[in-house]
């Protein structure tokens, strides 16, 4: 398909939504009670499962142990029936380990590792649906797990995608135009700071063009946080309520 048939003359994608429009997303936390924190999330037809253990003593060889913060181990899988072409390995190919590889990156940027030396945190995330964006959703959904195991953060961490059509920068991209849309963004932010932990570009983007792209990347990391950040704080006055009617009781 041609680029610029992923933007119609009335400014609508493929899917319907508009250039600075998120897919819909929806979250709940605790699905897992054999972890200690655990979220399933979907970011459009991207679906993804995180659960996080510990932290804890650390498995296999202590030499691994960083005595002064936390080590932070990464898993990043996808399911074999993610695609419409079924994984031979769902782990251990090279896009799998070059995933664990940035979320690892990203969330050592953002755990209060300093907090707990000499152990480790266990982070696994499985795509079971993949439609675009599987970084963006893990990231989104592993910030949603670690927040359920109550491990102290800087902020929440939150990614984002965007890219580049018909003059025109589109925000959290699908696989369709991740795969015809030519140059695309990646970026992971602690969206109270602005700060930026994470960064990618997969193809060449011309600079007259890259700062329209990441502020529309950066608005969508904004959008996300305020629906996360809602959704959470509505959960948790939500069991304070019960718990004071408990205690009253």
């Amino acid at each position: 398909m041609a680029g610029m048939e992923l933007l119609s003359d009335q400014g609508f994608r493929t899917d319907g939504r508009k250039p600075n429009e998120l897919r819909r997303i929806r979250f709940k936390k605790g699905v897992f009670k054999q972890a200690d924190g655990s979220a399933y999330l979907e970011q459009g037809n991207t679906k993804v499962l995180a659960a996080v253990y510990g932290p804890h003593e650390i498995r296999g060889s202590k030499g691994k142990a960083l005595h002064d913060k936390l080590l932070i181990n990464c898993q990043y899988s996808m399911a074999t029936f993610s695609t419409q072409d079924r994984k031979r390995r769902p782990r251990g190919d090279r896009k799998s380990q070059e995933m664990t590889m940035h979320l690892k990156q990203t969330f050592n940027a953002v755990v209060l590792t300093e907090l707990f030396p000499k152990v480790q945190l266990d982070i696994y995330v499985e795509v079971l649906q993949s439609d675009g964006g599987n970084y963006c959703a893990s990231v989104n959904a592993a910030t949603l797990a670690l927040i359920d195991a109550g491990i102290p953060m800087k902020d929440y961490v939150i990614a984002c995608s965007g890219s580049f059509v018909k003059d025109t920068p589109i925000v959290d991209i699908n696989h369709l135009e991740e795969s015809t849309a030519g140059a695309e963004i990646i970026v992971a932010v602690l969206p109270r700071f602005d700060q930026i932990v994470f960064i990618e570009m997969n193809s060449r983007l011309h600079e007259d063009h890259l700062s329209r792209v990441m502020d529309q990347v950066m608005n969508g990391c904004k959008d996300i946080f305020n629906i996360l950040n809602q959704q959470v704080k509505d959960e948790l006055c939500k069991k304070a309520a019960i718990d004071k009617l408990v205690d009253a009781g």
